[in-house]
């Protein structure tokens, strides 16, 4: 493939929703460490392993199976014309699974978190399993022009979907990740890190913007903290997404993003894993929270997502479904500002419709 990089700026909160102001940040950014990475709002630390299952063995809150509640999840099988053969001018979105996306439009591709993998996990026999079958195949999809990495945690950063793509593609991800890329044999060429407010371009058509989130990092007990997490303001041509990977909310910085960045037409929203909330907060919004980032970023869509895939907290799938309803009543969003799409869906979206 093509080199494709051809820069990368620094922003910060103040530059203006044009990006034509853009100061250079020279001082070292407060959410850097000796050690690694931290979150400026909140909490600095989120629970630790130990704790997380001493919760779900002897806490207080009763789990629901996902595994039975399968049937709530509305899914279709991948229309394989309709991602083969995209109109290039209309906005194009496949939702694959939990933060998997397929976004496509003036003849470009973009995936984001990719996972493909039956589990959401180190290894093949344990681990949060998919909760439905893949409503498309990895070898089905069209040639990929950039790939989007929030965070290394399993079920974001998928070391046998990386390895399937392998040289491709491009890869936009956050500080520090891209050692782990080039051990699995990814050429540096085909990887970009991105600090928050850091944006690169791979050409005319596509810019891809790292925003701050509220999370944490690590794919051991060793690592934690280690490489940075972000979201995204990705430009493709002139559609606008941000890609929200995974976080919590805080009341700073989705303001902050929404200055920055005027104009985003579509959010990708996490809105899943979110119980119990004593434990969850930090890196994980709710429903109601979620509608909170979408106006504070001035999103005009929202599609949620980082539901029904894996089951990685205590809420149930009707459960979410019906916070999700609730959180937008609440919010007085409209069904199509603020989405529930099926698993698999293939959906053209206009500035004002869903067709």
């Amino acid at each position: 493939m093509k080199k494709v990089l051809i820069g990368v700026l620094a922003l910060t909160a103040a530059a203006c929703s044009n990006n034509e102001d853009i100061h250079i940040n020279k001082q070292v950014p407060p959410h850097h460490t000796e050690d690694g990475f931290k979150n400026l709002h909140g909490p600095e630390k989120q629970s630790g392993f130990f704790d997380y299952w001493y919760m779900r063995w002897f806490g207080e809150t009763e789990w629901a199976d996902q595994s039975e509640q399968v049937d709530a999840i509305p899914f279709m099988q991948a229309d394989l014309n309709k991602i083969s053969n995209p109109n290039p001018e209309d906005r194009q979105v496949t939702w694959i699974g939990h933060s998997t996306f397929l976004l496509q439009y003036q003849g470009m591709a973009v995936l984001t978190d990719p996972i493909f993998s039956e589990r959401a996990s180190p290894v093949s026999f344990m681990g949060p399993q998919r909760l439905t079958e893949l409503p498309v195949q990895l070898s089905d999809l069209p040639p990929i022009d950039a790939v989007i990495i929030s965070h290394d945690h399993y079920d974001h950063l998928d070391a046998d979907t990386i390895e399937t793509l392998g040289n491709s593609t491009h890869y936009f991800v956050p500080l520090a990740l891209k050692p782990w890329f080039l051990e699995l044999g990814i050429a540096e060429e085909n990887v970009t890190e991105l600090d928050w407010w850091q944006g690169a371009a791979t050409n005319d058509q596509l810019r891809v913007h790292a925003t701050p989130s509220q999370h944490w990092s690590g794919r051991s007990l060793w690592d934690r903290f280690e490489t940075l997490w972000a979201s995204y303001v990705i430009d493709i041509g002139d559609w606008r997404v941000w890609f929200g990977g995974d976080t919590g909310y805080n009341a700073i910085q989705f303001k902050e993003i929404g200055h920055v960045f005027n104009d985003i037409d579509l959010a990708l929203m996490p809105v899943g894993a979110y119980l119990p909330r004593w434990f969850m907060k930090m890196p994980h919004v709710d429903p109601e929270q979620a509608t909170l980032i979408h106006q504070d970023i001035g999103a005009k869509q929202s599609i949620t997502m980082h539901w029904g895939a894996f089951q990685l907290a205590a809420e149930g799938i009707p459960q979410t479904i019906d916070d999700i309803k609730h959180a937008r009543e609440k919010a007085q969003l409209s069904e199509n500002e603020f989405r529930i799409m099926p698993v698999g869906a293939t959906e053209i979206l206009t500035s004002d419709s869903v067709k």
